[in-house]
């Protein structure tokens, strides 16, 4: 049955009533000061003035009432907050009679005026895109504001009836002004200024504020998705996930695209089989067990959803549904999918969906191609679908989600968003990244791409296993590609050197879980999404803007997406890094960056085809799971936990953990992880420490093993180090230390311990030591590799091991003919390129390390 409790106001969170304490008001018009930010402006013929809820905003007074002053002066009224000084005439909303002075960078915004610094939010869809499209605009402008114009909007109200019939929702969508085409009236305005200056995460915060929180994830969805359009059977599906269980490359989604249902074999009276609501049974005899079969593995399953052409005659549910909606199932004539009729929604979700969902599907993708009208005045089918199928899909008491397209602002409320069908190429690849982190302009963050690209495009290995690393650092990670024999994206399907890199992005997917749930909650909770852009945090850098394919994800890893092939010479791929001021560290290699200006460091690193360009700054904690070989899928709070510590600063980590269930119900256990590097009472020891869960113990492991991983220190004897948990001395055999010189970390394991007991790990500030640059293995290395002449190589690496840094100077020279040197070769066999003199140049410059010859070259290329 349809639970009007999951549509009721309370349910969504709507307060949308305008508080009188912080409005200001005259004939026809009203000014709402929400924040000393945030600004309502409405307009109205007939001072009829909303106050409900609308498809976009929910909430119109949270926090406490700002302070401002109001003044009318010479026809005029004035407004003044802490933020923003208003002007309005009074009359009509115009240009030359409303304004608005916002403070903190000293730009004006005039009504209707179009915005020309807008650094945009995200789109509908990517469908057939080839590189960039053009986005919506979001809160974040460099002028210091923004408008979400609500005009358009239909209301949310709670109505027993609709059209005569009873609604059976509780609260149902309605136009503004049912008589108008548009739904709303031609003249009126109700309208939003963001006007924070260049705050722009505190913009996004608030705007979660005003139109509701983005919604907690279910822990699944953080893993691996398998997603492909192709015609699976049962038994292909099974050996499919028995083939990706072989390979230990884990899964916790299956997605299946539209051959689920009955597509091929449809009477053309019917029309196409495009829209589906039942088994293809030749496919699959038994959805339940086949549901059943792939729960027990740890998958969670979503069906791909064609609904517009509503249920027709050969459906199984087709009797029930027809039946209900009064129609004589013998005519055969279709039930028409009206979004705008609450009887029709009722019987849909009451006779189809449910029924469906009982079966085992877990919730489903509503891959919506239709346009975007319906019966109602100004009700877009996309918006609705996903408010209903969203809210709906928490009727078993599992937190609502679906999986669909983005229907303008306010869309952050039904995650998860599908970005569509993507063209397979490089241009496709490069526009991801900065589209994914744009979005968060509009607090738009759970984006699911296509990864690898859906359609057309070329075949390229390294294309794809680029974009399995940049689907690990994605807020979903989505495999998906088209009907096609060539197009599959199974690691086994590619070469070697391919496969091994997308297993190993799939792997470290899944190892992340630990980490992107504890921002999945920041997300919910604190407003801030998991991929945002790198001006957010240093809008005043130039250099913070004009890194496109940068961002942050979460708050202790930065990601620079490599988006062209590796260059031939260095056998390496680019990305251009911007970091912010402080101590970087390589999270795969520990290799430290020092940026120490103001403005922060520009560093162009490269990167082999088994590499990705990630950091994390001095101090930061990042949790990993560790699952054992039996619980490949397992998505559960781990039994082991691996978290990687980055040296230099102290850090603090809050891992957030609980017991999966809804959200208004759910049980939080909290664990900090601290590195105290520099003591306040100077003592010469460093500390990390696990500090017993807060809350809810009971939803971790009993006992759970911890590896602690040192990345980027200098080897420590073992005798340096103090192991203690609630301060008694661990037992040898529960310990387990070693060093890795490839990655300069360092790792201690203690196995078994109560998970609400403390760990302390202490080691002298002599012992626990950022390790020393190994500059001179790393530029032999690169120079080994390097596809150049082996004269070159020689000379470059000498003039490396004399004059370290300086030597980049000299090697732009290597190569031009002198009249009293005769080389015996050709003279491009001394060239040293300029894409290894940059990729040198990362090499030698990313500590700025005073030059210290080494005492003799490496003995093999083995290091």
């Amino acid at each position: 049955m349809v639970a009007d409790s999951l549509f009721s106001m309370d349910k969504i969170g709507a307060r949308p009533s305008m508080d009188p304490q912080r409005t200001v008001s005259g004939p026809h018009w009203r000014i709402g000061i929400i924040t000393d930010r945030l600004i309502r402006f409405e307009w109205s013929d007939t001072d009829e003035f909303v106050d409900d809820a609308t498809q976009i905003v929910l909430n119109r007074s949270f926090g406490d009432t700002p302070k401002f002053r109001v003044t009318r002066r010479d026809g005029r009224v004035l407004i003044d907050t802490d933020a923003v000084r208003i002007t309005y005439d009074e009359k009509p909303f115009s240009r030359f009679g409303l304004s608005a002075f916002i403070k903190g960078v000293g730009s004006t915004w005039r009504f209707s005026e179009p915005a020309r610094a807008n650094l945009g939010g995200t789109a509908r869809t990517l469908d057939q895109i080839d590189g960039p499209v053009e986005l919506d605009e979001g809160l974040a402008a460099f002028d210091g504001w923004a408008v979400i114009d609500d005009s358009q909007s239909n209301l949310i109200r709670e109505v027993s009836e609709v059209d005569g019939h009873d609604n059976a929702f509780g609260t149902w969508v309605q136009p503004r002004n049912p008589d108008e085409p548009s739904g709303a009236t031609p003249s009126s305005h109700d309208f939003y200024l963001f006007a924070y200056g260049h705050d722009f995460a505190d913009a996004v915060r608030d705007f979660y504020q005003l139109t509701g929180p983005t919604p907690l994830l279910p822990r699944f969805t953080l893993g691996n998705w398998w997603s492909r359009y192709h015609a699976y059977s049962d038994e292909e599906y099974r050996e499919l996930i028995t083939r990706f269980e072989d390979e230990r490359v884990p899964l916790t989604v299956a997605v299946i695209d539209m051959d689920w249902h009955l597509v091929h074999d449809i009477d053309p009276k019917y029309g196409t089989g495009w829209t589906g609501f039942t088994w293809n049974r030749d496919l699959f005899p038994q959805p339940e067990q086949f549901l059943d079969w792939l729960h027990q593995r740890g998958l969670r399953t979503t069906l791909n959803l064609h609904p517009a052409d509503g249920i027709r005659a050969f459906e199984e549910a087709y009797q029930r549904v027809a039946t209900r909606m009064g129609i004589d199932p013998a005519s055969e004539d279709p039930a028409e999918f009206d979004l705008t009729d609450p009887r029709f929604m009722q019987i849909y979700f009451e006779e189809v969906i449910h029924p469906m969902e009982k079966e085992g599907v877990d919730f489903w993708w509503l891959d919506w191609q239709q346009g975007g009208t319906t019966r109602q005045p100004g009700l877009d089918p996309l918006w609705m679908i996903n408010h209903l199928h969203f809210l709906d899909s928490a009727q078993a008491g599992e937190r609502p989600l679906t999986f669909s397209r983005y229907a303008g602002p306010g869309s952050h409320r039904y995650p998860v968003g599908f970005s569509g069908d993507t063209v397979v190429s490089w241009d496709s690849l490069k526009f991801q990244p900065f589209f994914t982190s744009t979005a968060s302009n509009i607090g738009y963050s759970w984006w699911s791409h296509d990864i690898g690209g859906h359609m057309f495009g070329v075949r390229d290995e390294e294309l794809e296993a680029r974009w399995y690393q940049l689907g690990t650092f994605s807020p979903i990670n989505r495999l998906h590609s088209t009907e096609s024999a060539f197009n599959s994206k199974e690691p086994w399907n590619f070469h070697d050197e391919t496969r091994s890199v997308m297993n190993q992005a799939l792997r470290l997917r899944h190892q992340l879980i630990p980490y992107l749930y504890t921002m999945n909650r920041h997300t919910a909770y604190e407003g801030r999404p998991l991929v945002e852009p790198m001006y957010w945090q240093a809008p005043e850098t130039a250099d913070a803007c004009d890194h496109p394919h940068e961002f942050r994800f979460g708050s202790q890893l930065l990601v620079a997406a490599i988006t062209d092939p590796r260059e031939h010479d260095t056998m390496k791929a680019q990305a251009d890094v911007w970091f912010p001021r402080g101590t970087w560290f390589d999270f795969f290699t520990g290799r430290r960056v020092e940026s120490r200006g103001e403005a922060g460091r520009r560093l162009r690193v490269w990167r082999d085809l088994d590499s990705y360009p990630v950091f994390a700054p001095a101090g930061a904690i990042i949790p990993l799971q560790d699952n054992a070989p039996d619980q490949l899928n397992n998505v559960d709070n781990p039994e082991h936990l691996r978290v990687i510590v980055m040296p230099g600063e102290n850090g603090e980590f809050v891992l957030w953990e609980d017991d999966g269930a809804a959200q208004e119900n759910v049980a939080w256990a909290a664990t900090t992880l601290s590195l105290n590097w520099s003591p306040a009472d100077d003592s010469d020891t460093r500390t990390f420490t696990i500090y017993p869960p807060a809350d809810h113990v009971d939803v971790l492991p009993a006992t759970r093993t911890w590896t602690l991983v040192f990345r980027g220190v200098a080897p420590i004897d073992e005798g340096d180090v103090t192991i203690t948990v609630n301060n008694a001395k661990v037992a040898s055999e529960r310990v387990a230390l070693t060093y890795c010189n490839k990655t300069l970390s360092y790792e201690v394991t203690i196995a078994d311990v109560p998970a609400d007991q403390q760990v302390t790990v202490e080691m002298s500030a002599e012992a626990l030591t950022v390790a020393d640059d190994p500059w001179f293995d790393d530029a032999f290395d690169l120079l080994f590799k390097a596809q150049i002449g082996y004269p070159a190589k020689e000379r470059a690496i000498e003039m490396i091991r004399e004059e370290g840094e300086r030597a980049l100077g000299g090697l732009a020279s290597l190569g031009e003919p002198t009249p009293t040197i005769q080389w015996p070769h050709k003279p491009e066999y001394l060239v040293v390129p300029d894409s290894v003199r940059s990729a040198l140049d990362e090499i030698l410059t990313r500590t700025s390390r005073p030059h210290v010859v080494p005492a003799c070259p490496p003995a093999s290329s083995s290091r």
